[in-house]
């Protein structure tokens, strides 16, 4: 989730693509709810080739459209270590959830507010995990949660840019109308694809951030399905549309494992839904957890503020580099033919 954005993300993480954007046309397939000034159009008739069809639909499964309510996404899976000459391993759990509110913009476009919080788990026990054993380098290292507050965009009916993460991601895309992945699936359900593919300037450099850095540059990518049904994408009282859906990443070493520049990355494997009855049907420790955190993280966000970053640029602006014991060098990945992992002493 940086798509959280579950989500997180689930979100994907996306920022806004800026230009004008037509307001939502008054015809058939334009729902409203409620009444006087608290009308809230969108449009319901399922067109693949509408920009703003996709804008409303997506901005409806991606939180909810009606600003007095927020929605709550949960996500759970597992983190796995992928490293040459050896299986892939899985090394932690992952489990969390996001809060998102919306406003509607003048020009029918969509602000998404969103904080989001993701808690890694011991893979026995099942425990929330503040320290960690590393395998790969023999120590215990203090954990770091994702938490990200906020990671705002905006969703028009232009395909929106890729996030600049505080001006670390300098690509520039052409406007184009934003037109998803999206097919029929069985049993009256739809399926949506959508994903991201990044290499960008990190915020850990080496020369900073040795252990912390797993080189100059970032190489992300993230990908979801979403799978809703497609009555409620055609109800016209369904401000949120529920869904459930796979999320994966893959990232770079986490900061907090400490691996320095190692060859190799961390695969997010999780699945994802909507929680109807928001922070209470969550599990208790995890809602414990971020509590203990701040009380914010408990709410969606009310007003728009930023920058939105990911949990990489948050580590370099929150965290500080972690002393270089003498002769220290990354780990490497073992020789083919090599015994698996020794036990944990």
């Amino acid at each position: 989730m940086d798509e959280f954005k579950l989500s997180r993300r689930d979100s994907l993480g996306l920022a806004a693509l800026a230009g004008a954007v037509a307001a939502v046309p008054a015809a058939a397939g334009a729902a409203t709810r409620g009444s006087g000034k608290q009308k809230i159009p969108f449009i319901t008739k399922i067109d693949f080739k509408d920009p703003h069809w996709t804008r409303d639909t997506y901005a409806r499964i991606d939180a909810d459209l009606d600003p007095t309510k927020e929605k709550c996404g949960w996500i759970k899976g597992k983190a796995y270590g992928v490293r040459d000459n050896e299986k892939v391993r899985p090394l932690f759990g992952v489990e969390g959830f996001s809060l998102v509110r919306t406003k509607r913009l003048e020009d029918g476009s969509v602000r998404r507010m969103l904080r989001e919080v993701v808690f890694y788990r011991d893979l026995e026990t099942g425990k929330i995990l503040t320290e960690w054993f590393n395998p790969y380098t023999k120590e215990t290292v203090k954990v770091v949660p994702i938490a990200n507050d906020p990671f705002n965009f905006t969703i028009s009916a232009f395909q929106p840019e890729p996030p600049s993460y505080g001006g670390l991601q300098k690509v520039k895309t052409e406007p184009k109308p934003f037109l998803q992945d999206w097919e029929y699936g069985p049993d009256g359900t739809m399926i949506l694809h959508t994903g991201i593919d990044m290499i960008y300037p990190s915020a850990l450099q080496p020369d900073k951030w040795p252990r912390e850095s797993a080189g100059p540059m970032n190489r992300v990518s993230e990908h979801f399905i979403y799978v809703v049904k497609k009555a409620d994408v055609e109800n016209p009282n369904l401000t949120h549309i529920p869904h459930i859906g796979s999320w994966s990443r893959v990232t770079p070493w986490l900061p907090w494992m400490l691996m320095g520049q190692a060859p190799g990355n961390i695969s997010y494997f999780t699945h994802f839904q909507t929680i109807p009855e928001g922070v209470k049907g969550l599990p208790a420790d995890l809602v414990a957890a971020a509590r203990a955190m701040d009380e914010k993280w408990l709410h969606a966000p009310t007003e728009d503020y930023g920058p939105s970053l990911s949990s990489l640029e948050n580590y370099a602006r929150e965290q500080k580099p972690a002393p270089v014991p003498p002769g220290w060098s990354p780990p490497q990945p073992p020789a083919v033919g090599a015994a698996p992992f020794p036990p944990r002493p």
